[in-house]
Protein backbone atom coordinates (compact mmCIF):
# COMPACT_ATOMS: atom_id res chain seq x y z
CA UNK A 1 0.00 0.00 0.00
CA UNK A 2 1.44 3.49 -0.81
CA UNK A 3 1.51 6.46 1.50
CA UNK A 4 -0.84 8.94 1.42
CA UNK A 5 -0.70 12.53 2.47
CA UNK A 6 -2.82 15.47 2.80
CA UNK A 7 -0.93 17.35 0.14
CA UNK A 8 -0.63 20.96 0.58
CA UNK A 9 -0.83 22.13 -3.52
CA UNK A 10 -3.79 19.77 -4.18
CA UNK A 11 -5.80 20.42 -0.55
CA UNK A 12 -6.49 16.71 -0.61
CA UNK A 13 -5.13 13.04 0.11
CA UNK A 14 -3.56 11.74 -2.10
CA UNK A 15 0.15 9.08 -3.27
CA UNK A 16 2.65 10.39 -0.96
CA UNK A 17 6.52 10.62 -2.42
CA UNK A 18 8.48 7.73 -1.68
CA UNK A 19 11.38 9.82 -0.27
CA UNK A 20 12.49 13.10 0.36
CA UNK A 21 13.37 14.50 -2.82
CA UNK A 22 15.64 17.31 -1.93
CA UNK A 23 18.27 17.22 1.35
CA UNK A 24 17.48 19.05 4.84
CA UNK A 25 14.57 20.39 6.41
CA UNK A 26 13.02 21.60 3.45
CA UNK A 27 13.23 18.02 1.99
CA UNK A 28 11.13 16.69 4.74
CA UNK A 29 8.69 19.05 4.60
CA UNK A 30 7.93 18.56 1.02
CA UNK A 31 8.38 14.65 1.84
CA UNK A 32 5.22 15.02 4.67
CA UNK A 33 3.38 17.31 2.98
CA UNK A 34 3.38 16.63 -1.17
CA UNK A 35 1.91 14.22 -3.24
CA UNK A 36 3.53 12.64 -6.33
CA UNK A 37 1.43 14.66 -8.57
CA UNK A 38 2.13 17.68 -6.93
CA UNK A 39 5.95 16.96 -6.79
CA UNK A 40 5.84 16.61 -10.65
CA UNK A 41 3.72 19.80 -11.26
CA UNK A 42 6.78 21.19 -9.33
CA UNK A 43 9.44 19.49 -11.68
CA UNK A 44 7.98 21.28 -15.05
CA UNK A 45 7.39 24.22 -13.22
CA UNK A 46 11.53 23.98 -12.36
CA UNK A 47 12.15 23.39 -16.14
CA UNK A 48 10.24 25.91 -17.37
CA UNK A 49 12.23 28.52 -14.87
CA UNK A 50 15.87 26.62 -15.68
CA UNK A 51 14.88 27.16 -19.63
CA UNK A 52 13.18 31.07 -19.04
CA UNK A 53 16.02 31.98 -16.73
CA UNK A 54 18.84 29.97 -18.57
CA UNK A 55 20.12 28.63 -15.84
CA UNK A 56 23.16 25.80 -14.58
CA UNK A 57 21.57 23.61 -11.80
CA UNK A 58 25.10 23.29 -11.23
CA UNK A 59 26.16 26.53 -10.58
CA UNK A 60 24.86 27.55 -6.42
CA UNK A 61 23.55 30.98 -7.23
CA UNK A 62 20.90 29.06 -9.38
CA UNK A 63 20.73 25.88 -6.88
CA UNK A 64 19.40 28.88 -4.29
CA UNK A 65 17.04 30.32 -6.82
CA UNK A 66 15.30 27.35 -7.30
CA UNK A 67 15.46 26.46 -3.88
CA UNK A 68 13.57 29.61 -2.71
CA UNK A 69 11.66 29.15 -5.68
CA UNK A 70 10.37 25.03 -4.29
CA UNK A 71 9.61 26.63 -1.02
CA UNK A 72 7.66 29.19 -2.54
CA UNK A 73 5.75 27.18 -4.76
CA UNK A 74 4.53 24.68 -1.97
CA UNK A 75 4.55 26.37 1.26
CA UNK A 76 4.62 30.19 0.30
CA UNK A 77 1.27 30.85 -2.40
CA UNK A 78 3.41 29.80 -5.32
CA UNK A 79 6.23 30.40 -7.54
CA UNK A 80 5.02 32.68 -10.38
CA UNK A 81 6.63 32.14 -14.16
CA UNK A 82 8.83 35.11 -15.58
CA UNK A 83 6.76 38.00 -16.79
CA UNK A 84 8.21 37.57 -20.23
CA UNK A 85 7.07 33.62 -20.47
CA UNK A 86 4.12 32.42 -22.75
CA UNK A 87 3.09 28.77 -22.10
CA UNK A 88 3.06 27.01 -25.17
CA UNK A 89 0.11 25.94 -26.90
Amino acid sequence: MSRMVNCILLGEEAEGLDYAPYPGELGQRIFENVSKQAWQRWLEHQTMLINEYRLSPIEPDARKFLETEMDKFFFAGGSAAPQEYTPPT
